[in-house]
């Protein structure tokens, strides 16, 4: 008798599915502070995946103004309305290229970090950086950190996180220290050289234990 001959089935291929196409595109967006302008745009499957997204941005980038460009803000997508990802801002940083041109041979660099309390109730991390053009005595330094100090706490104690993220942007900020300043020794610039956001005016913890880009940029300073 003839042997049967056996059929072998093909395996009927499964639909793959094009996750790109599943994604949308959102643009992302500045707090109101800097006018709600787009900063950025990213993908996601959906909008939840948008929150805690951290954005960098120059503020040369914002404001146009090209001096600015060695300032690095960061913004996190807090809100998700439509296609466009609203963020709050959560901190700043300076290229550690200019901070290095700014403390030359022969200057002395008198840095200090101070958590401070803003009008609104909002938690702000503060580390400026000083520089004198010679070497001054230690108790020179030890009343320069203690004018800054004094200053920085009256001045942020009297406006809203708003106010004082905009006026480290602009170099107010540091034009009321080197002013305060002046008494004990003239320095030769006075910068903010980082922000972090550690608690936000209603009182929502912000969170900066993550590693997020603000951190790792000043880790590598540190190595270097």
């Amino acid at each position: 008798m003839p042997k049967e001959e056996t059929q072998t089935k093909k395996p009927v291929p499964k639909k793959v599915k094009d996750k790109w196409k599943a994604k949308q595109e959102y643009r992302i967006l500045a707090p109101e502070m800097f006018g709600g302008i787009e900063i950025g745009k990213s993908v996601a499957d959906e909008p939840g995946k948008m929150l805690g997204r951290t954005q960098e941005v120059s503020a040369q980038d914002l404001t146009g103004n090209i001096a600015k460009s060695h300032i690095k803000l960061f913004f996190k997508v807090s809100e998700v309305r439509g296609t466009d990802a609203h963020t709050e801002f959560v901190g700043h940083d300076m290229t550690s290229d200019y901070i290095r041109r700014l403390t030359r041979r022969r200057r002395t660099k008198i840095e200090g970090s101070y958590r401070l309390t803003t009008k609104d109730n909002a938690l702000i991390a503060i580390k400026p950086v000083s520089i004198a053009e010679k070497h001054l005595q230690s108790r020179q330094e030890a009343t320069i950190r203690h004018k800054i100090e004094e200053t920085l706490k009256k001045v942020v104690s009297e406006k809203t996180l708003s106010e004082v993220v905009k006026d480290i942007i602009s170099g107010e900020l540091s034009n009321v220290l080197a002013k305060s300043c002046k008494v004990v020794y003239p320095l030769k610039k006075i910068e903010i050289k980082k922000s972090v956001v550690l608690k936000k005016s209603a009182g929502v913890p912000a969170e900066p234990e993550k590693k997020e880009p603000i951190e790792e940029e000043i880790v590598e300073e540190k190595k270097e």
